[in-house]
């Protein structure tokens, strides 16, 4: 099994008791520590605008995101995470940090160790390369 399964699984497992998709964790975590406009995030979750637009929607009405008018241009508006959907975020995170950290407590210590730089190495090179900000 891959690990990107056992993510999937946990995400899937805390997104449903939050009444969210996995999709809608994902945006959430995107918005965290930015806003953004409609076109970016789209960009960064590989979605159609109007499916983005969709999941802003949704979220907006549980008031997890809302909608900011960008100074200058009627027509553009930036999306951000509200203290709710931050709430969100952070239990989320601190739950998937939990349970792979349970999974990881099985390896020894050194074998933690390594597989912790691999991750970080991991991750540095795609931040890096999708460019997208952590």
């Amino acid at each position: 099994m891959q690990l990107s399964f056992i993510v999937q699984a946990i995400l899937g497992r805390l997104a449903g008791e939050q009444g969210l998709s996995v999709t809608q964790l994902r945006m959430l975590a995107v918005l965290d520590d930015r806003q953004i406009g409609m076109r970016q995030l789209a960009g960064i979750l590989e979605l159609e605008k109007s499916s983005v637009t969709g999941l802003v929607d949704r979220a907006e009405r549980r008031g997890l995101v809302q909608r900011i008018a960008v100074p200058g241009n009627r027509r553009a508006v930036h999306v951000t995470v509200t203290d709710a959907g931050r709430a969100v975020v952070h239990l989320v995170r601190e739950a998937v940090r939990a349970e792979l950290g349970q999974l990881a407590g099985t390896l020894s210590d050194s074998r933690q160790d390594t597989l912790r730089r691999s991750m970080e190495t991991l991750i540095q090179y795609y931040v890096t390369q999708r460019a997208i900000p952590l």
